[in-house]
C-alpha cells in the first residue's frame, strides 16, 4: 500500500500533466445548457491543487533546528 506521501506525489504529478495539456492547446470558455464551463476557473483550481500537494509533501520532510546552547 503506497504511503501518504506517494499518494500526494501521484496526484501532484497527474495534476501537472493535466495542467501542461490545459495549458498546450487552451480552450474558451463557455454555456450548454445552463451550465458554465470555464477553463481559467479550472486551472486555477489544478493550481490550487498542486500547491495543497506541494505544502503536504514539504510536511512529510525531515527538518532540521539549528539552536546553540549557552552556559
Amino acid at each position: 500500500m503506497p504511503s501518504d506521501a506517494q499518494q500526494i506525489a501521484t496526484i501532484k504529478t497527474q495534476t501537472l500533466a493535466r495542467i501542461a495539456e490545459i495549458t498546450a492547446e487552451p480552450k474558451p470558455s463557455y454555456q450548454l445548457d445552463g451550465q458554465k464551463v470555464g477553463w481559467s476557473d479550472y486551472l486555477e483550481q489544478l493550481r490550487a491543487t498542486v500547491e495543497w500537494c506541494n505544502k503536504r509533501l514539504a510536511a512529510e520532510e525531515p527538518f532540521e533546528i539549528r539552536s546553540r546552547g549557552y552556559t
